[in-house]
């Protein structure tokens, strides 16, 4: 696969289709992970009610299940949503905020899991391993695992077991979906320095999936290495958090296939 010419492509078609990118998200987010998908080309929407999560759904093209900011009411939404996504055939992309740090949250993660089809999983190397090994701990909504080979491993052994594409986030990112692995080497500090930035990965995830859904595990390596690149741009013209973040909004919006051209840097399939 030539990753520069089909991020390219996914980054077209999110443009000129504006796919539509339901979000059950958090209070923290909502607004920036919005204007993340406008910036990119894509169409959001945060709908949470109970009355309405179906029917949202139903009319997206891929959605995100992100439990940053839980209540209970939420997720009865989140399982009704993933549902009726499953039912019309869209990805769904579950971001597990915070899973380790307290047994509601990594126990909510396994329970959206086990009662939806998930394709793909994407968070930090401990939030990622925290739904399937009860001994990591997470500090917050950071990691407490550096994405060693060994865990690396790890995650392509559960990947392929549970049929699901793992996607972990860190100073190298790890995609894999137990058969094939990708590494993305785009990025910058700075994101970091962001709140919300992570989940707006997940949304951006979400439409490059949306967009070439029969074949996710590029779709999701793309959209981390635009995504990692568009940090870069940003940071070369801004040296603190708050003009950052605004330069990544135009970023989003202005790069394109001479900045993939130059500068994406992915590795694989493994």
């Amino acid at each position: 696969m030539d990753m520069k010419a089909f991020t390219i492509r996914c980054l077209s078609d999110i443009r000129a289709n504006a796919p539509l990118i339901h979000n059950i998200t958090n209070f923290v987010v909502m607004n920036s992970s919005a204007n993340i998908l406008l910036a990119l080309g894509a169409s959001p929407v945060m709908a949470h009610a109970r009355e309405e999560a179906e029917d949202m759904t139903r009319l997206a093209s891929a959605l995100v299940l992100n439990i940053g900011t839980l209540e209970k009411q939420w997720v009865e939404s989140m399982i009704l949503a993933g549902k009726s996504a499953n039912r019309k055939g869209i990805p769904v992309v579950l971001d597990p905020v915070g899973a380790g740090a307290t047994p509601y949250r990594t126990n909510t993660a396994k329970q959206i899991l086990s009662e939806c089809k998930v394709d793909i999983v994407r968070g930090n190397a401990s939030e990622v391993l925290a739904l399937w090994d009860d001994q990591v701990i997470t500090r917050g909504v950071d990691s407490s695992c550096s994405l060693s080979d060994n865990i690396a491993e790890t995650l392509v052994t559960i990947a392929k077991i549970n049929g699901i594409i793992l996607a972990v986030s860190g100073e190298e990112d790890c995609i894999t979906d137990g058969k094939e692995t990708y590494r993305v080497k785009n990025g910058h500090p700075l994101m970091t320095k962001v709140t919300g930035l992570g989940c707006g990965l997940s949304a951006v995830t979400a439409a490059f999936a949306a967009v070439e859904p029969r074949n996710l595990l590029c779709s999701v390596t793309a959209a981390f290495g635009f995504y990692g690149l568009c940090g870069e741009m940003s940071a070369k013209g801004c040296t603190r958090p708050g003009s950052f973040s605004s330069a990544f909004i135009d970023s989003l919006y202005a790069g394109g296939e001479n900045e993939i051209m130059a500068a994406l840097k992915t590795d694989g399939p493994f």
